[in-house]
């Protein structure tokens, strides 16, 4: 396969499917220091506030939840306890009580008020 450039304006955004965006808009807003940028329909669209990083839409789908995410966000920190008890005060809960650990990395598994998973990562800051 050729690689192709990219064009100038080249961007990412995540789009996450969920029950309610309006209720699950202000636990990821909280969680990484993004703001609500407006919504309609079976849209929310949240934005980093005022630094670079990809937009979330939260989009309103009609089916449950009903495997393991295939993708997930990691939000780096360097004290990953501190970061789940903050996370946890939002809404989050626990997926396992014990960090895991590979490759000089730590992570604690996690999942929003939905039940979306996703880690928070020390990034090898305890290693």
């Amino acid at each position: 396969m050729t690689s192709q450039p990219l064009p100038e304006q080249h961007s990412v955004g995540l789009v996450l499917d969920c029950r309610d965006p309006k209720v699950l808009a202000p636990f990821w807003a909280a969680a990484l220091g993004y703001v609500e940028l407006g919504g309609v329909d079976n849209y929310l669209f949240l934005a980093p506030d005022d630094r670079q990083g990809p937009n979330l839409l939260l989009q309103r789908v009609p089916e449950p939840k009903s495997a393991k995410n295939r993708m997930h966000f990691d939000i780096h920190t360097p004290d990953i306890e501190r970061e789940a008890q903050r996370l946890e005060g939002l809404g989050a809960q626990r997926l396992e009580a014990a960090p895991r650990s590979e490759h000089g990395t730590n992570w604690l598994l996690m999942a929003d008020p939905e039940g979306n998973e996703f880690c928070v990562c020390d990034g090898g800051a305890g290693a």
